[in-house]
């Protein structure tokens, strides 16, 4: 059978910047190359990406990753039949224990039970289990409710949503409802090496009166660490698995195009209302394989030095690495598409992809997506 797979290339330079916090408040980083870069979590992010997909898909084909499951399914229960309002959370606990899913007490004492891990369903699952309670609990009457484990566990595992399928779902304690995700995403590393500064800052009461002999300095002082890079950014989706999990092909090229859309143009929000530095890439390449993906973070394993701007050097780098892998590897795209900001500075990326633009290269990727599946046996 032939594969079709996506990678997406993307180089975005982002202004002083705490885009992804470690566990002191500093920005990420970590050693590529022998020097230290600026590192964003491919976590931080998918995160992003799912964000976005809420201004792009319907919400219908969209998941919910949470471990307040017992009162999101309880809710959908009383929405289909609010008789049976007061037995919804005991009913919700019945058709997750019956489908595999350990709920226990939360940490709350006047909380709902929640799931051991988060919980990642699609909205069509959470309707589907709450529909095989509601039916359930009718059939049942006042009786004793016992929900059939077999159609519970089924209806936990089909009609995937979009971020489901892409994104996977581990689940510790079932693990045939584990679902392969479609997508990978690499932690976006700068192609430069960085040093983290420093923003010392204070803030004025401004209630407090100089005139009246009080202390008119800062009411409060601190530091926040930041830093400034080009980045390097890389995801891929494995269409073929995003089919299987989807079972659908319509539904996988929207898929397909809603995560080329999103991953491009989100930006993980941490200190974004301290430094404003949301921005759009530089420089993007989507390539359609047919044999694996391909990571291109090789081309700023010798970090980029100049000092006098790094965008046309990086894609310059990235041109010529990707040429030199292609020719050694006899790879062949089944095909590419580039965009990005000034001619010239892009020109270099247009020897081994078609000229494009954002909203084009979706589309074509959609239709190259559905064409290729529609030619499978």
């Amino acid at each position: 059978m032939t594969r079709t797979i996506l990678d997406i290339h993307v180089i975005q330079t982002v202004p002083p910047s705490n885009l992804n916090r470690d566990d002191t408040g500093s920005p990420k980083t970590a050693i590529y190359g022998g020097q230290r870069r600026a590192r964003v979590s491919s976590q931080a992010w998918k995160r992003a990406t799912r964000q976005a997909f809420e201004h792009i898909l319907d919400p219908s084909e969209l998941g919910v990753r949470t471990k307040r499951v017992v009162e999101l399914l309880a809710d959908e229960i009383a929405a289909q039949d609010a008789a049976l309002g007061e037995r919804a959370v005991d009913l919700a606990t019945d058709v997750l224990t019956a489908a595999g899913i350990t709920v226990k007490a939360a940490r709350k004492a006047d909380a709902l039970q929640e799931a051991e891990f988060l919980l990642f369903l699609s909205r069509r699952q959470v309707q589907n289990l709450a529909e095989l309670a509601v039916t359930t609990a009718r059939d049942a009457g006042e009786g004793k409710v016992a929900v059939d484990k077999k159609e519970a566990r089924a209806r936990a595992d089909r009609e995937h949503s979009v971020d489901v399928s892409l994104f996977g779902r581990m689940v510790a304690n079932a693990t045939d409802l584990n679902v392969d995700a479609a997508a990978q995403v690499a932690h976006a590393l700068s192609v430069h090496a960085v040093d983290n500064e420093y923003d010392y800052f204070t803030a004025v009461d401004d209630h407090k009166n100089a005139d009246d002999n009080e202390d008119a300095g800062a009411g409060m002082i601190g530091t926040v660490e930041f830093n400034s890079s080009t980045l390097y950014r890389f995801a891929t989706v494995d269409v073929d698995r995003l089919q299987d999990n989807l079972g659908d092909a319509e539904a996988t090229r929207r898929a397909a195009e809603a995560f080329v859309r999103a991953f491009v143009a989100s930006m993980p929000t941490g200190k974004q209302n301290t430094f404003a530095n949301r921005t759009l890439p530089d420089a993007v390449l989507v390539v359609a394989r047919e044999t694996q993906s391909i990571n291109l973070v090789g081309a700023f394993e010798d970090a980029i030095e100049t000092q006098t701007g790094r965008i046309a050097e990086t894609i310059q780098r990235l041109t010529e690495h990707t040429r030199d892998l292609h020719q050694a590897f006899d790879e062949q795209p089944v095909a590419a598409w580039v965009f990005g900001v000034g001619d010239k500075k892009i020109a270099p990326l247009a020897e081994l992809a078609q000229r494009s633009t954002f909203d084009t290269t979706v589309t074509e990727v959609g239709a190259l997506v559905a064409g290729r599946l529609a030619a499978q046996p």
